[in-house]
């Protein structure tokens, strides 16, 4: 008798079980899987939320890679420092009364006749201010109130002063000196005078002069200045 044809593609019963030696190495691979698990998951937990001071290079457990840190700690100075001068405020401008029409129309015959006058200096600050190079004119005008001083005692305390805001390249108000001026100063240091800052006053007074100046006389703020006076003076 020919047995149905199901019966004969139907797998053993005996052959879908596994057997002794088998099955205790399934349930031995089971357990060691289970085990294996949580350190896994652990890991990938691990890894996949960093911290912010994992290291940006490597995917290795280098945990106190300072990277980041150091990163982390320069942007948060430099917005510390911005915060803190926009909380200082912008530096009083000088006294001086409105300039004329003719006074404004000399700036524009010399640089020398723009710095003559607390009303030049005003305008040529309120444009370098726009540049974020302010303090160039900072600078130029505190060498000039050390140039007035006789204290010794004070001399000293103002030298020191316009280094640290100045001179120094961790003030976030640095000026642009080349190595030649910047060692003359570190000499001059030893024993400031009212002379201690000649060379870098001079050094920074052509460099508003060539650079700071033309664009200036091209400004609004000049031709503004400028366009007032004149309509102020047809009306009168």
């Amino acid at each position: 008798m020919i047995k149905p044809r199901c019966a004969l593609l139907s797998p053993c019963p005996a052959l879908l079980q596994p057997m002794g030696s088998e099955r205790t190495e399934m349930r031995k691979r089971q357990m060691a899987a289970t085990q294996e698990t949580p350190g896994t998951v652990q890991t990938q937990h691990s890894v996949g939320n960093r911290g912010p001071n994992a290291c940006c290079f490597c995917w290795c457990c280098c945990c106190s890679c300072s990277c980041l840190t150091v990163r982390n700690q320069e942007e948060e100075r430099a917005r510390r420092t911005s915060h803190e001068l926009q909380a200082e405020g912008i530096p009083n401008c000088e006294e001086s009364p409105a300039p004329t029409l003719e006074e404004v129309n000399a700036w524009a015959q010399s640089f020398d006749k723009l710095m003559l006058t607390p009303a030049g200096r005003n305008a040529f600050r309120e444009f370098l201010r726009t540049e974020f190079s302010e303090e160039n004119m900072l600078f130029w005008m505190a060498c000039e109130e050390l140039k007035q001083e006789s204290n010794k005692s004070v001399i000293e305390e103002k030298a020191r002063l316009i280094y640290e805001d100045y001179i120094s390249i961790l003030s976030p108000k640095e000026v642009s000196l080349d190595s030649r001026v910047r060692e003359v100063i570190n000499r001059n240091m030893l024993e400031p005078s009212q002379h201690t800052f000649d060379d870098a006053q001079l050094q920074i007074y052509t460099l508003m002069h060539r650079d700071s100046y033309p664009r200036f006389m091209n400004s609004a703020i000049y031709k503004d200045l400028l366009r007032s006076l004149s309509e102020k003076s047809i009306e009168a």
